[in-house]
């Protein structure tokens, strides 16, 4: 009896064997056409995996895009940086580009001056300005113990700006040619000329028209030949300012208030805003 149930389990396990093995060959051998069962499984299949794949690749995709987004923002981010990098670089070369100019300007100003008067050029850079209009007081790089004292005549490559006021040991404070103010007493003249007639012009720059933005000339003798567009400059007999520096071109001479002498007004030579470097004079000898 069990020997013949172990006989039919037998037989029934070489009858799947070869009904697979005949299954295999009719699915294998070369067909015109798919049958209606592997239609049916093919097209189940696939309608099973549209189902799936669908959402799941809209899943994949919103975590793609999100990495993509995060990758673009770090790319931006690191753009960015690097554009300010280049903004900061390019403004500081400029600047260095400029002030290159202006000391190659500076070099050639010294030069010429060294080959008309012994004097001695201190460079200095302005460390600040005060913003007043009616008062402007200019702050520099050097002090006392770069031998900086009060009274010396400050510069720029243009012409004369000022005197030095007061010191402290690393800077000094110079005071303006335009806070000139005729009124006050305690507000010191310069003593100017005509370059090139030095000894036929005489007359005191004691005054400034801030509207005009121009210097006056007082005290000229009515003889005198000062004339419209003659360049005035410093001529030493102050003894302040040291002679021969540029203070500006005459813009028109008139008739003085009492009519014993005429005034002039004088167009400055140098430039008094945005000043960046200046020139502290020193006088050998002058103590």
């Amino acid at each position: 009896m069990f020997k013949f149930m172990g006989n039919k389990r037998l037989f029934l396990l070489l009858s799947a064997i070869v009904f697979f093995i005949a299954l295999m060959g009719f699915t294998l051998s070369v067909r015109g056409g798919a049958t209606w069962p592997e239609k049916f499984a093919t097209d189940t299949v696939a309608f099973g995996q549209s189902l799936v794949y669908r959402p799941v690749r809209a899943v994949a995709g919103f975590f793609e895009d999100v990495r993509r987004l995060k990758t673009v923002y770090e790319e931006n981010q690191a753009l960015r940086l690097t554009l300010t990098q280049y903004a900061r670089d390019t403004a500081r070369l400029n600047d260095l580009e400029a002030q290159n100019e202006r000391l190659k300007e500076a070099l050639a100003f010294t030069e010429r001056q060294k080959r008309s008067h012994e004097y001695t050029y201190r460079i200095a850079e302005v460390i600040s300005e005060s913003p007043d209009r009616y008062n402007r007081v200019v702050r520099i790089n050097l002090g006392e113990r770069d031998g900086i004292k009060p009274d010396m005549a400050v510069m720029t490559v243009d012409g004369l700006i000022g005197r030095i006021v007061r010191t402290t040991p690393f800077t000094s404070n110079v005071q303006l040619i335009t806070d000139l103010n005729g009124e006050e007493g305690s507000v010191k003249g310069i003593s100017a000329t005509v370059q090139g007639r030095e000894s036929e012009s005489f007359g005191i720059i004691e005054d400034y028209n801030v509207e005009q933005g121009l210097l006056i000339m007082t005290k000229i003798d009515q003889n005198d030949e000062l004339k419209k567009d003659d360049v005035i400059v410093t001529s030493g007999l102050g003894e302040l300012f040291p002679e021969g520096i540029v203070i500006g071109t005459v813009v028109d001479r008139k008739v003085g208030d009492f009519g014993l002498t005429h005034t002039a007004t004088v167009k400055p030579a140098a430039q008094f805003a945005h000043l960046r470097e200046v020139f502290v004079i020193e006088v050998p000898g002058l103590e």
